[in-house]
C-alpha cells in the first residue's frame, strides 16, 4: 500500500507564521486558476466579473493559511517598484507629520510603499536626496515644503510648492482667504494693534502668507508697524523659535494688543513668552496660530488658528501621483498644475475682544 500523501496546505493553517504558502498552491487548494486569485487579491478591476461567493472564498482562504503576496515577484513581472519618495523638511509633531498621515493613508490603500527622506533645510541633502530615492527606483516624488532643485522624468507632486514647474503639480492652501479669515476674526474684535511674526526664509509659504496678510491688514486700514513685526529664525521645529521671537518683539516697548503667528509651533512659544513677561492670554493680548495641528486644541489656552487642511493635503498629493502614474503621458492634461485646497477659521480660546475696542459687525 503506497504511503499517505501529506496534505501540504493544511500545515499552513497550523504553522501559519513559520511557514509561507504561494500563489499556486493555494489556488490548487481552491481549485481555481491562480489569475483569479490574483485578480481578487489585488482588487483589480476585473474582480467584478468574479461572484461574490467566489471572491469570499479566496479572502478566507488567504487569511485561514496566512498567504502573504510576494512583492518583489509582483515588482518584477510588473517592472515597477510600488515604491515613491517622500522629501519633508523634518520630522517632528507638526506640519510635516499631519502631511505624511494623509499621504500614507492614501498610498496603503492602494498597496503603495513610500521612502520618506528629511532634509533639514541642507543644501547638501536637498540634493542627495532626491538622487538617492530615484536610485532606489520610486515611481514618483512627493516634496512636503520642499524645493524642486533637481530634474527628473518621473512626476512630482509639491505640497505648498508654488513655481511653475513643468512636470510638477502644486497642491497649496488657498492664502488670500487664509489671511482674509486671520485679519477678519481679529478686526472683528476690535484689535487694531497687531503684532506679526513671519516665517522663515526657506519657508514655501513665508512670502505669499505674509504677502496677503498685508493686503487684507491694507483691506481694513491697518498699518504694518515695523516694530510690531517679526521673523522667525533657526531650523528647529519647536515653540522655542516663538518665543525668542516674541521677547524681542516685547523688547521694543511697543504695545499691541493681538498677535498673528506663522504657524502653531511659533504660536504656543510665543504665549509662553507673553505669559512670562505677566501678560495674559487672550485677556491683554490675543494669539491667532496657522495650521491647527493636533497640539492646538490642547494647549492652554486652546489656540484660535487658521485651520490649513493637512492631512488632506497630504492624501490629495499621494492620489494625484497615482493618478499621474495610472494615465498615460499624453493624459497628464487632465491635472491641472496647481490644485488649491480651502482654510477654516477655528475659534477657541487663545483669541478675545479687545479692550479698548468693542467688537465690529463683519
Amino acid at each position: 500500500m503506497p504511503p499517505k500523501r501529506k496534505n501540504k496546505v493544511a500545515e499552513y493553517s497550523k504553522k501559519p507564521d513559520s511557514l509561507r504558502i504561494s500563489l499556486k498552491e493555494l489556488a490548487a487548494h481552491l481549485g481555481l486558476s491562480p489569475t483569479s486569485l490574483s485578480i481578487v487579491l489585488n482588487d483589480a478591476p476585473s474582480a467584478s466579473a468574479i461572484p461574490q461567493e467566489t471572491k469570499n472564498r479566496i479572502l478566507e482562504a488567504a487569511e485561514k493559511f496566512n498567504y502573504r503576496p510576494n512583492y518583489f515577484a509582483r515588482s518584477l513581472r510588473a517592472q515597477r517598484s510600488f515604491t515613491l519618495g517622500v522629501i519633508v523638511p523634518e520630522l517632528s509633531d507638526g506640519y510635516s507629520a499631519m502631511v505624511l498621515n494623509g499621504v500614507e493613508a492614501s498610498l496603503s490603500k492602494e498597496g503603495f510603499f513610500y521612502l520618506t527622506a528629511s532634509h533639514l533645510h541642507r543644501d547638501d541633502l536637498l540634493e542627495h536626496h532626491p538622487k538617492m530615492l530615484l536610485e532606489r527606483q520610486v515611481e514618483g516624488i512627493i516634496a512636503v515644503d520642499t524645493p524642486i532643485r533637481f530634474h527628473s522624468n518621473l512626476p512630482i507632486v509639491s505640497v505648498s510648492g508654488h513655481d511653475e514647474i513643468q512636470g510638477v503639480t502644486n497642491v497649496v492652501l488657498n492664502h488670500h482667504h487664509a489671511a482674509e479669515l486671520g485679519m477678519g476674526h481679529l478686526f472683528t474684535l476690535g484689535h487694531r494693534q497687531i503684532a506679526f511674526i513671519k516665517g522663515q526664509d526657506f519657508s514655501s509659504d513665508t512670502k505669499v502668507r505674509w504677502e496677503t496678510i498685508a493686503i487684507a491688514a491694507n483691506k481694513r486700514g491697518i498699518k504694518l508697524d515695523k516694530t510690531l513685526i517679526t521673523q522667525l529664525e533657526g531650523d528647529i521645529p519647536s515653540p522655542e523659535i516663538g518665543y525668542i521671537a516674541v521677547q524681542k518683539l516685547l523688547s521694543n516697548k511697543k504695545p499691541f494688543t493681538a498677535l498673528f503667528a506663522f504657524n502653531d509651533i511659533s504660536a504656543i512659544g510665543a504665549i509662553r513668552a507673553l505669559q512670562e513677561s505677566g501678560l495674559r492670554v487672550p485677556e491683554d493680548v490675543s494669539v491667532l496660530g496657522f495650521d491647527d495641528i493636533y497640539a492646538a486644541e490642547f494647549h492652554n489656552p486652546a489656540l484660535t488658528t487658521i485651520r490649513q487642511p493637512l492631512f488632506e493635503m497630504g492624501s490629495l498629493a499621494a492620489q494625484t501621483l497615482l493618478k499621474r502614474l495610472a494615465a498615460d503621458q499624453t493624459d497628464d492634461a487632465e491635472i491641472p498644475q496647481t490644485l488649491t485646497v480651502e482654510p477654516k477659521l477655528i475659534v477657541r480660546q487663545s483669541t478675545a475682544q479687545a479692550k479698548k475696542f468693542k467688537a465690529v459687525k463683519k
